[in-house]
This record gives structure tokens, C-alpha cells and sequence, in this order.
């Protein structure tokens, strides 16, 4: 059932799932799907984890930085491979159950092993996780297709004194060749942050 109801929210989007169109899908009644769920609530709840079950969280013992950074895309291809799940997870409207709780110990277990003290372990594992899902959100959130983004992009360079404003436009024109996130965005940001947490921590270490 939650894979259903996940497969109808990711088609159609989470306004249009109810318990009547699910039952549609699944080919039975809507009603006799609260044998398996108290409210949309708890449905709701179980479609996040079902989501989130398909992140590959890191692996404590190995390599942090590696883990860390792998755990961290895979998360990241999750929440844009379901755009109406990000903003349940960021704003925590999806709930939190056993699929978050190991993905929390994983990097959690991962810092703690790769030397960060708990202080810094929970600084890092706060600044990993709203970089994460900030990111997802504002990529899954962008009201405009690349199309229209031209279009919009193309007006406002019309009007744009270019001469007063020319790193602006080189900007805006590489944007026009790109997604909403360019190529290596979202990869160029989490680097810089592991890079940051590594030498931290060997400064720290150092003390």
C-alpha cells in the first residue's frame, strides 16, 4: 500500500493523493485501506520512511569524509527523485521513524568514529543535514521550468544595463546553460563543508 501511495504522490502530487484515489489504484475501497493506516496522517508518515528507507546512509568504521559525502548524495537523489516528500522531511510534517533513526545513527556513529568529539559531532551532523535538505528544497521548490527561466532570463538581460553590472550577466548567462542547480552545485557546496569539518578536526585533535 505505501508503495502505491508513493508511486500516485510522485505522478500526480501529494495534493492529489487521497485515500479514495488510492484505493482507485490499488483496486479497492478507499475505507478498506484504514486497516492498514489510523489516518492520512499515519499514511503520510509511512510514505516518508518507505522514502528515506531508499538513502544509503554511510558506513561508521570506514572512511568518514568518503561515507559521509556518499551517505549525503544518495540522500540528496532521494529528496529530488521526491520533490512532495522534501518538504514533509525538512519541515518534519512526515514524522520520524525507524528509516531516519538509522540514517541519524549512521552519520552520527560515522563522525564519532572518524575522531570528532561529541561537541563537534553535533555541530557537523546539524550543518550536513540542513545543507542537505535546504538544498532539495529550494531545487524541488523552484516555481519556474528551465524553459521559462530563459524566457524571464532573456527579459531582464533586455533591460539590464549590462555595462553596470557585468559579472551579473556572465552569471545569469551561465545559468541559462544549466538546471536550476548547475552541474556540480550541490557537490561543490558539501566538499567545501567536509573540507571545512576536516580541518577542524585535525585542528582540534592537534589541541
Amino acid at each position: 500500500m505505501l508503495s502505491g501511495a508513493v508511486e500516485l504522490a510522485d505522478a500526480q502530487g501529494l495534493a492529489q493523493l487521497t485515500m479514495r484515489r488510492l484505493g482507485e489504484s490499488l483496486g479497492v475501497e478507499g475505507m478498506a485501506l484504514y486497516k492498514h493506516v489510523a489516518n492520512k496522517d499515519d499514511l503520510l508518515e509511512g510514505m516518508v520512511d518507505l522514502v528515506l528507507s531508499e538513502a544509503e546512509p554511510p558506513s561508521a568504521g570506514e572512511d568518514w569524509r568518503s561515507e559521509l559525502r556518499r551517505g549525503a548524495l544518495s540522500m540528496f537523489e532521494v529528496l529530488l527523485s521526491h520533490p512532495w516528500a522534501c518538504e514533509l522531511i525538512v519541515t518534519g510534517a512526515g514524522g520520524a521513524g525507524p528509516a531516519r533513526w538509522r540514517q541519524m545513527d549512521a552519520i552520527l556513529g560515522t563522525l564519532r568514529d572518524g575522531g570528532f568529539s561529541v561537541e563537534m559531532t553535533h555541530h557537523a551532523y546539524h550543518v550536513l543535514d540542513v545543507y542537505v535538505q535546504g538544498v532539495a528544497l529550494a531545487a524541488v521548490s523552484f516555481p519556474f521550468e528551465k524553459k521559462d527561466m530563459a524566457e524571464m532570463a532573456g527579459a531582464f538581460l533586455r533591460e539590464l544595463p549590462a555595462a553596470d553590472y557585468p559579472h551579473l550577466v556572465e552569471h545569469i548567462e551561465y545559468h541559462l546553460d544549466t538546471d536550476v542547480l548547475g552541474e556540480g552545485d550541490f557537490e561543490f557546496g558539501l566538499d567545501l563543508l567536509l573540507d571545512s569539518l576536516e580541518r577542524l578536526r585535525e585542528t582540534r585533535t592537534a589541541d
